[in-house]
């Protein structure tokens, strides 16, 4: 052995010499566990190939300019650089070490894996698996050279390339080791994981396993059986028998992969004694690192042998306890809670649930016949949930007065909505005209509290009146078009797109501009090759950009200005800890841009198609009949037409209060940054209500104020493991209503999520999965938008998309309604899209089926 070639269990084995699988191995085997022998090829080996070959600077030069968003560029220059690999030989001293080693393993007939080992690979903190080549049943001096070679090329894969550039790891000081390992002609083999990678759960190992090599599990060729057992005892909890339809062997070159016809198709990979062995083994490989281990295994001989392990990277934090804080009630993550997808920041949970709740409690008390305690908004886990605590009289009085109030608003739903709206533009003007610099930290508090408890009110005033008076128009003619329509008739949400909306007026009114800019040739060059950060900025300054007409940027800062003075001001989501479409423009001018380049959907063009679909739809219908179904279907139309458009124009509403709202808080918080108990104005929203009161207190009795950073930093990382939970949609999960769910702990595994079909049509794309508008940047026309739910303040987004995908919503939500609109496909309801599918993944949503396919 030298320098270059070092024995598989050589204790002087180090990341930089042997990468991070031939570590791995080698300290496995110096502790005991059973892996099959070998030998490594160093790093050194590597530099040395490529330093006698020239390759360097012509791999740096084939890197250059590259763009991970651009897939092919990093396939041509994946290309380029295998090409240099397949033209460059091997030294000589180099390749009669790795022969001599070869040949140690039994002469020149040897069998052998041979596989990469980056240096960038299988570490804690950035698992690389998977991302250079193995090449296995190798036999012979010649093959084992050629698989050799083909492992250093394979560090250049694109997809090697790419995760370098997002992990942020430099090109130009990587290197490949290569392990080659005596070959197991294994009987069966697989994976294990010592904790639960679906669930998080620590006390639990998941086993994968099929017949014969491993290759067919770790290229997704076979589906395996898949065996959850209790980590301490080895006692099986749930064993699920694939049918394994493939078995990988190995043959005369290499291995391949064979139809499995025997009765091993459908048997038991494993059996109880067998799963036991191999978790004690799992047990002491998790015990000898210390963390979480994912282990590819394989079996032969009646002995299992190790051929890898490495942490895991990906796993979820330990299981929260979704306990309902009354045994006796019943939480549900429904009414205003669909427009809180995400944890709530902590200023928002305490302060702004807090003046919401006194509304809610007093429509529970007038309109439903429960107060006090009964029927409030509470926070678990980080989520808003809608708590009733009710006896059985109490859950039937209040089903017989919603009943009453919901029939009576029927009629009044839309004068209802008006009145609360006139109430919420007055509240807002009022707190307008206060002088928020003089006024004194409590009195901003205050100004903030009261202008929250009337946007509360005003969600409960569309609670009981717009909302189920849409949802039921729109139900009661579903049904009256089903029973006089035929199969090849248009399906009946088709016949209530193209509504006047509040969403359709903003997506006009960014059209015509669009249009205009167009018009506009200097104005149009410099719109679109602006960046889009640097457009908001020459919007928000006082000069007008060198070459374009000064009358032509004055108007369009007008006309953008009367956009977000008419638009702007809803919310992207209700916690007010986000900004408003207004105070973050940028993704409106996205969608300006695609409009200004021609691209995106005609919304007068579409809303005339709606319209006369419906009218010769309607017509037709009748023609077929006379009198009885013809008024039936024609009052539920009617009924329908009247009231929806009522739904998106007054949650566009909800936000009309957020922007005056958060200049309250901002100014003060900017008061507390400016005496060191914030270190920026926005970590306002970080602190809970009472911490507030008490900041504005000291700060009016002239106080020095404490230094709340560190409670800050911890809460914001304590709300970002909150994004990670998967939040039941009614608790206690138990229940007898939990389980009538539409959506729910479902989808948790597999590669298709199902939920509601929202929009007909197929894609496939990349998703792009976005929480909030600090995502908004990473949308690309042509995306999939994975979100948790949408609100009118993300219509911009859908002129992008090519596809809707969300956690939960049905077929009235805003999401299926605007993706019907722009006439793609929208899968709703999925309860856990934006954990499951990651940001950059290819997905394919089929609206039609209510399925979504993760490629």
């Amino acid at each position: 052995m030298n320098a270059y070639v070092i024995s598989l269990s050589d204790p002087h084995a180090t990341l930089d010499t042997v990468g991070g699988k031939g570590l791995s191995l080698a300290k496995m085997i110096q502790a005991g566990f059973l892996v099959p022998d070998g030998f490594h090829i160093t790093t050194k080996a590597y530099r040395q190939f490529v330093a006698v070959n020239d390759l360097q600077m012509k791999i740096l030069a084939a890197l250059k300019d590259l763009d991970v968003s651009l897939p092919a560029t990093l396939e041509t220059a994946s290309n380029t650089i295998r090409e240099f690999f397949d033209h460059s030989y091997i030294p000589a001293d180099l390749s009669d070490a790795i022969v001599d080693a070869y040949q140690a393993l039994g002469e020149d007939h040897a069998v052998v894996a041979v596989r990469s080992s980056a240096t960038a690979e299988d570490l804690p903190e950035a698992s690389f698996a998977g991302q250079q080549e193995t090449y296995l049943n190798i036999h012979g001096i010649d093959e084992v050279l050629d698989a050799v070679k083909k492992c250093w090329a394979s560090l250049w894969t694109a997809r090697a390339i790419a995760y370098r550039i997002k992990n942020n790891i430099d090109q130009s000081t990587v290197a490949l080791a290569v392990v080659v390992q005596e070959m197991v002609d294994a009987e069966a083999a697989g994976i294990l994981f010592t904790a639960n990678p679906i669930n998080g759960h620590r006390d639990e190992m998941v086993i994968n396993a099929a017949w014969g090599l491993g290759e067919a599990i770790v290229g997704g060729l076979v589906s395996p059986d898949t065996i959850v057992a209790d980590k301490a005892t080895g006692k099986v909890k749930q064993y699920d028998v694939a049918e394994k339809t493939v078995i990988t062997v190995r043959t005369e070159k290499g291995t391949s992969q064979e139809k499995l016809e025997d009765g091993r198709r459908s048997s038991k990979v494993l059996n109880e004694a067998e799963v036991i062995e191999l978790m004690d083994i799992a047990r002491g490989i998790e015990s000898f690192y210390g963390s979480p281990q994912d282990i590819e295994w394989c079996r032969a001989d009646g002995k299992f042998f190790i051929v890898q392990s490495r942490p895991v990277t990906a796993l979820p934090p330990e299981p929260v306890q979704w306990i309902a804080p009354n045994p006796k009630g019943m939480y549900a993550r429904g009414s205003l809670c669909e427009h809180l997808p995400n944890p709530v920041s902590p200023l928002f949970g305490t302060l702004g649930v807090r003046m919401v709740n006194i509304p809610t409690a007093e429509i529970g008390e007038m309109a439903l016949g429960v107060g006090g305690d009964t029927y409030q908004y509470r926070i678990i886990n980080g989520y808003v949930y809608l708590g009733m605590v009710l006896t059985w009289r109490e859950w039937v009085s209040m089903a017989k007065a919603s009943s009453q109030l919901t029939r009576s608003m029927f009629k009044v739903s839309h004068e209802h909505w008006q009145a609360g709206r006139k109430e919420l533009i007055a509240a807002v003007a009022a707190a307008d005209e206060k002088n928020i610099e003089a006024l004194t930290p409590l009195e901003l508090l205050d100004s903030a509290r009261e202008l929250m408890m009337a946007i509360g009110k005003f969600y409960t005033v569309i609670q009981a009146s717009t909302l189920p008076s849409a949802s039921s128009s729109e139900i009661v003619f579903t049904r009256a078009y089903k029973f006089a329509s035929r199969k090849d008739d248009p399906k009946p949400e088709s016949l209530l797109l193209g509504l006047e909306t509040t969403p359709l007026r903003a997506e006009k009114f960014l059209f015509d501009l669009g249009t205009w800019i167009r018009e506009r040739p200097t104005l149009h060059d410099f719109t679109l090759r602006t960046s889009t950060s640097e457009l908001v900025a020459a919007l928000q300054a006082d000069s007008t950009p060198e070459a374009i007409p000064a009358a032509d940027w004055s108007e369009l800062k007008t006309r953008f200005e009367k956009y977000l003075d008419e638009f702007g001001h809803t919310s992207y989501e209700f916690d007010f800890m986000n900004p408003t479409p207004a105070e973050t423009p940028a993704v409106i001018l996205d969608a300006l841009k695609l409009y200004a380049d021609g691209k995106g959907t005609d919304p007068y063009a579409r809303q005339r198609n709606a319209a006369g679909t419906r009218e010769r739809t309607l017509n037709q219908i009748r023609s077929r009949f006379k009198l009885v179904p013809n008024r039936w279907l024609d009052k539920s139309v009617n009924w329908a037409l009247r009231v929806a458009p009522d739904r998106e124009d007054s949650i566009a509403d909800l936000g009309m209060g957020h922007t005056t709202l958060r200049r309250f808080l901002g100014e003060l918080g900017e008061r507390f940054a400016a005496h060191g108990a914030l270190q920026n104005a926005e970590e306002i929203y970080w602190l809970v209500e009472d911490e507030v009161s008490e900041l504005a207190s000291q700060l009016e009795r002239g106080e020095s104020l404490p230094d709340h950073s560190a409670r800050i930093a911890a809460r914001k990382a304590e709300w970002q493991e909150q994004k990670k939970l998967v939040p039941p949609a009614m608790l206690p999960e138990t229940s007898v209503w939990a389980k009538m769910m539409p959506w729910g702990r479902k989808n948790m595994t597999g590669n298709m999520l199902t939920g509601v079909a929202g929009g007909t049509g197929k894609v496939t794309g990349t998703a792009r999965v976005l929480f909030g508008p600090e995502d908004f940047g990473r949308m690309k026309p042509g995306d999939v938008l994975v979100a948790v739910t949408t609100t009118p303040a993300w219509t911009p987004l859908f002129a992008m998309a090519s596809a809707i995908v969300t956690d939960f919503g049905g077929p009235l939500s805003h999401s299926s309604i605007v993706a019907r609109e722009y006439g793609i496909p929208a899968v709703v309801s999925t309860g856990v899209a934006t954990r499951r599918i990651r940001d950059g993944q290819t997905i394919t949503v089929d609206g039609g089926a209510g399925i979504v396919s993760l490629n």
